[in-house]
């Protein structure tokens, strides 16, 4: 959830966070958060100090008392002050405006990440007649085994998890780095065309691994 009252930059994270996959629920200040917290309860919440109705600290000091959900606090204000009393009040992050909606996402999956909000991820990993074995650190494609690079088998079983969805470079990139560096998003686009090497018959019309144009790539549906 996402509350703050600038619209414009609301709208703007809810494009952004919705292409990197998230479900986003949107609020305009404390009270209306409290409302949608309520009934949406949200996996994380991103939220301004300063609204009308009721201000963030308010919002944080009620809600702490009926759920325990991660929040980053957004703000323009720099007073050292006011991050000591959004930590004390059970914030997870920070972020500072302005700021760029890379760094936003880069904390909310580190946060995701501490608290165990991620989605639980299973041992093997099927589609098509690909088989994954994250305990092994195995693949088989139809009955042959095949050999992978650390980040080969990351991105694999990355793709493998949500078969249908489209990744970004810098998401595939910080799935398998921990952390994205836009610099090297390019990189991304060779370890794709290793991995394309040894489990499609034909790298050049690939089977499995698509690429989305514009975005990045997705594992085809069976």
């Amino acid at each position: 959830m996402v509350v703050d009252d600038e619209e414009r930059l609301v709208s703007l994270l809810e494009v952004y966070l919705s292409q990197e996959g998230f479900r986003v629920i949107k609020a305009s200040d404390g009270r209306e958060a409290l409302f949608k917290a309520r009934q949406e309860k949200p996996d994380l919440i991103v939220l301004d100090i300063m609204m009308p109705e009721m201000d963030g600290y308010e919002f944080m000091r009620l809600h702490r008392k009926e759920r325990k959900t991660p929040i980053i606090l957004l703000t323009a204000r720099v007073d050292k002050d006011d991050k000591v009393i959004g930590l004390e009040l059970g914030a997870d992050d920070y972020v500072t405006k302005p700021f760029r909606p890379r760094e936003l996402l880069a904390r909310i999956r580190a946060v995701l990440r501490r608290v165990g909000g991620t989605e639980p991820t299973a041992e093997v990993l099927r589609s098509s007649d690909i088989t994954l074995d994250r305990e092994s650190h195995t693949v088989k494609v139809g009955e042959d085994y095949v050999d992978l690079t650390p980040s080969e088998f990351d991105l694999l079983a990355t793709f493998l998890s949500a078969p249908g969805r489209a990744f970004s470079r810098l998401d595939l990139l910080d799935r398998i780095q921990d952390t994205a560096y836009e610099g090297y998003e390019r990189t991304v686009d060779v370890h794709i065309k290793n991995l394309r090497a040894k489990i499609e018959s034909d790298p050049r019309s690939p089977r499995y691994i698509e690429t989305v144009y514009g975005v990045g790539y997705r594992f085809a549906r069976e």
